[in-house]
């Protein structure tokens, strides 16, 4: 049996690797933009599950995997739903707010199997040292924090500017372990099946 991660996020791939689990990666071509217009002011845990469903959904047409699994992450702070920022102007606007403060990571999956698809989220708060001007210059010089959310990474060169984290670390990281179990136990399956030699 072999597990489908529909999504190009290292972070993801790095835990389920990490968990003894070497999925076959297909990145998917869903138009995100569109489908959040479409959901206006839903609540930050909707957008992240829709936008996993979606990714899952458009590898699961190409694929013949038998489990095929999206996620996708949004970061929330102080009201405002924080995703990748894409350039160094917006990234370094974001740190800027961000340090000192904290913020919840919300991460989206969505599980499809023979016997059913099903969604979860996870949520951790995080809290963000208070980086110096040199340290965010620093880090922006990287590039990491244009292609994540939040703009930032706990398994990265951003790493140490994360003073502590309340919930599910995996979830930060972009996957949450006890979230995808659950999922594989709700469709009949045991993560012990996707071990890595099994």
């Amino acid at each position: 049996m072999r597990l489908c991660l529909a999504s190009a996020s290292e972070g993801r791939l790095k835990v389920l690797t990490g968990a003894g689990i070497t999925p076959d990666v297909v990145v998917s071509e869903v138009n995100e933009d569109a489908i959040l217009a479409d959901m206006g002011d839903a609540p930050v845990a909707d957008r992240v599950l829709a936008l996993a469903r979606a990714k899952a959904e458009a590898v699961a047409r190409v694929t013949d995997h038998e489990l095929v699994l999206g996620g996708d992450s949004m970061f929330n702070m102080a009201g405002e739903i924080v995703g990748k920022p894409h350039t160094v102007e917006v990234a370094r606007t974001r740190l800027h707010a961000m340090r000192g403060n904290a913020g919840d990571l919300y991460t989206g999956h969505w599980l499809i199997t023979p016997r059913g698809s099903v969604g979860g989220v996870s949520r951790a708060t995080v809290h963000v040292a208070d980086m110096t001007d040199e340290e965010v210059e620093a880090y922006l010089a990287t590039e990491e924090p244009l292609y994540v959310a939040g703009s930032f990474t706990i398994d990265g060169y951003g790493g140490p500017f994360i003073d502590r984290i309340e919930g599910d670390p995996h979830g930060v990281t972009g996957l949450s372990l006890p979230v995808f179990r659950h999922l594989l136990r709700e469709t009949g399956y045991s993560i012990a099946e996707l071990w890595d030699g099994r």
